[in-house]
């Protein structure tokens, strides 16, 4: 598998861009506010994963971690703050930091793929048992009490920066979360189109062959593993602001679950594609979560393995290459069709 036929990653379509922008701009008057929004920060979250997974080939199985301590972040620092400028740059800031540690023992440490995966789920894991642990007043962030399973209720949402009084909620909070997924999504083209984005490729393809020209693996990898995990602790921070609770079912292994689901059904390799499969998939479980007949798990389950069987590399790389083969038949008719008449015209002129 050559680098040249599965990068793409720097040339953007800037028509497509400008229709996704007038589609995101007047979706709130076709579809609920509320909904869109929960949408949008899912498929933020999912191009954190995807960025990282698709492009350096790196598999967090706790992603959600990432996730939950951007929202638990964002809630603690917002209570004893009383402004939202700093809690959503420390919602940033604590998750990378974290996933600068923990990469850097990792991937300096030459882990293995299996040992990785094992070392990021338990990492999700421990956060989600110690905030479920952290019930009564001895757990408490200054004027933030955690609440165990109960989570962190009523603390101040996204405002206005420098105005605590003009909270950012609603329509608001849509476009603002709506603008972070577009200049996310520019930040992750302009990345892959660097010499940065081109080692993180070459890494995905042969690490040793990337090495041997003298690049240092472990150091990119732990670098687009902080960014992912400071990408996904904005998505957790602006969840934490449109739901106004965190509980420690944020870090659940269910979270990273479909995070992943949400990536491989979009199509590994694209940015586009971990965005279109939250949407989609979110908008499902949604929708099933209305009903109580069937089991939101169990279905996307099916999903999951429907799309593996069926459609391993995901919708969006399977849509191109299917346009493209149309593409190609076409233009293997014209030519056919040129060629016929160009012979009869030979022809008739002898």
């Amino acid at each position: 598998m050559s680098i040249s036929s599965n990068f793409g990653t720097g040339r953007i379509s800037w028509l497509w861009f400008a229709l996704a922008c007038l589609g995101l701009l007047i979706a709130p008057a076709l579809f609920d506010v509320n909904t869109m929004t929960v949408l949008l920060i899912w498929s933020l979250f999912a191009l954190s994963l995807g960025l990282m997974w698709g492009y350096a080939g790196i598999l967090s199985f706790g992603h959600a971690a990432y996730f939950g301590l951007g929202a638990y972040t964002f809630a603690v620092a917002s209570m004893n703050i009383g402004e939202s400028t700093l809690p959503l740059l420390l919602a940033l800031l604590i998750p990378a930091l974290l996933a600068a540690f923990i990469g850097a023992m990792m991937f300096y440490g030459r882990i293995s793929d299996v040992y990785m995966g094992v070392i990021t789920l338990v990492v999700s894991l421990i956060m989600f048992k110690f905030i479920n642990s952290t019930a009564g007043d001895a757990y408490r962030i200054g004027d933030a009490r955690l609440g165990g399973f109960n989570g962190i209720p009523a603390f101040p949402v996204l405002n206005v920066p420098g105005d605590p009084e003009l909270q950012i909620y609603g329509l608001g909070l849509y476009y603002v979360v709506a603008a972070a997924l577009l200049i996310c999504y520019l930040l992750c083209r302009w990345i892959l189109a660097s010499w940065f984005g081109r080692v993180l490729v070459g890494i995905r393809e042969n690490e040793a062959r990337i090495e041997l020209l003298g690049y240092s693996a472990p150091l990119y990898k732990t670098a687009i593993f902080t960014i992912s995990a400071a990408m996904a602790g904005l998505a957790g921070c602006l969840f934490a602001s449109w739901a106004e609770i965190v509980t420690p079912g944020l870090f659940s292994l269910g979270q990273s679950a479909e995070v992943i689901i949400y990536t491989i059904v979009g199509g590994l390799g694209t940015l586009v594609g971990p965005v279109l499969g939250a949407i989609a998939l979110g908008s499902l479980k949604l929708l099933l979560g209305e009903q109580t007949v069937i089991d939101n798990s169990l279905l996307l389950g099916a999903i999951l393995v429907l799309v593996v069987l069926l459609l391993p590399s995901g919708l969006v790389p399977s849509i191109v290459r299917w346009r493209q083969r149309r593409g190609q038949a076409a233009a293997a008719r014209n030519r056919a069709s040129s060629t016929r008449r160009r012979r009869r015209h030979n022809g008739e002129g002898a």
